[in-house]
């Protein structure tokens, strides 16, 4: 997990994943479309998604697609976030907001 969120603390690794969502199976020179950086560069980024196990590579022929694999952070969302009831968060935003306009009243 520790890759994964290293991976995802990059803006850059996170806006290729954006791509990759908006339409997956992209090969390198169309997410290089999208990026101010040399091939290299956005290369290295791919490199670090895929050892995060956030992206999945194949070969078609000549061309080397990549897709989104959103599996890992789906596991974050279980470990970190899920068990946070919505409703909950939901109570303690309505009171911080209510305690703060009260607050605010003196």
């Amino acid at each position: 997990m520790d890759k994964v969120f290293k991976a995802l603390a990059d803006a850059t690794r996170r806006q290729l994943l954006d791509l990759l969502f908006q339409k997956n199976g992209q090969s390198l020179g169309e997410l290089c479309d999208h990026l101010e950086m040399t091939r290299q560069s956005v290369t290295k980024h791919l490199l670090i998604l895929e050892e995060a196990e956030l992206i999945v590579v194949e070969w078609q022929g000549r061309n080397k697609l990549h897709y989104l694999n959103a599996a890992p952070i789906a596991d974050i969302y279980d470990r970190w976030i899920g068990k946070y009831e919505r409703q909950r968060i939901d109570a303690l935003r309505t009171l911080k907001r209510k305690l703060e306009e009260d607050n605010d009243g003196r």
